[in-house]
């Protein structure tokens, strides 16, 4: 995608700002984002750097903060010192810090817990997947209560929905 500043270069940053619920996204070159301002020589972006950004508005007041005590079990990481830099010490540090780690990611994601995107390409196919699960649920319902006539409706559409994905 070319940087749309300039329309020559390869975009290599995209920006996406949200002002009053409208989204803009702006694709830049690095030269033109240097240029308007949207990065400097010493900007040095990491992802730890966005979660310390986040987790440390005013890194001034970490002494009011009375998070000092909280330490993971197993690998004994403090929450202060992920605060600083970031990063987990171990997959239990996820547990220890639970209660602080939920709304981080509501920040970040809008969301508690990640829902995911699913490509379009395979989206069609996925909700047919789930169609027929269902169905081979309700078929063995049908079939325990011995409405052996209904299940054998549940079983044609199974099969057309099988033969609908086999074809894709």
């Amino acid at each position: 995608m070319l940087c749309d500043n300039c329309k020559k270069r390869e975009a290599t940053i995209h920006i996406t700002k949200y002002i009053d619920d409208k989204k803009s996204e702006l694709y830049l070159c690095e030269k033109c984002a240097r240029e308007t301002g949207h990065l400097n020589d010493n900007d040095g972006f990491t992802f730890q750097n966005l979660i310390t950004g986040i987790l440390n508005p005013d890194l001034n007041d970490l002494n009011k903060i009375k998070e000092s005590s909280m330490e993971c079990n197993n690998c004994g990481l403090a929450y202060e010192k992920f605060k600083r830099n970031g990063k987990m010490g171990c997959a239990e540090c996820y547990s220890k810090f639970e209660n602080k780690l939920r709304p981080l990611m509501k920040k970040i994601h809008g969301s508690e817990s990640h829902i995911g995107k699913v490509p379009q390409s395979e989206k069609n196919y996925l909700d047919v997947k789930k169609d027929i699960e269902k169905l081979k649920a309700k078929m063995e319902k049908v079939i325990e209560d011995e409405n052996f006539e209904r299940a054998a409706q549940l079983r044609d559409e199974i099969y057309e929905l099988e033969k609908k994905i086999g074809s894709e």
